[in-house]
């Protein structure tokens, strides 16, 4: 699976970004997205993952519920993240993720993006 992710940078708190993260080349049937993400000297967490199909579900991490909105892009796998009220913690490396298993976890199957960089500046 190719995941081309796009549309990290530099914000300043309170501020908003837009992830997105395409999925192509896929050798197994996507179930389910996610995204992710790794702060220095952190563990990669689960912020936020959508269920393909009848019956898909979303679920939010509890530290970015209210704030942030993954969704289904324009493509056919492919998600957007909508992060508002950014605080200087949410600095970290993200990573989308594709699974062909419909729920997600902290430990995961499926293949990985290469990253975007998101700044949160105080």
């Amino acid at each position: 699976v190719q995941l081309v992710e796009s549309g990290g940078g530099l914000v300043q708190a309170g501020g908003s970004l837009r992830l997105s993260c395409a999925a192509s080349r896929s050798s197994f049937s996507i179930s389910a997205m996610g995204w992710y993400r790794q702060a220095p000297g952190g563990q990669r967490e689960l912020v936020a993952a959508i269920t393909f199909g009848s019956g898909g579900g979303i679920n939010y991490a509890d530290f970015v519920k209210g704030r942030f909105s993954i969704s289904r892009g324009h493509g056919k796998n492919t998600i957007d993240l909508q992060m508002n009220s950014l605080k200087p913690e949410d600095t970290a490396v993200y990573y989308c993720l594709a699974s062909p298993y419909p729920f997600l976890t902290n430990t995961p199957v499926g293949s990985w993006g290469q990253g975007t960089r998101v700044t949160v500046s105080s």
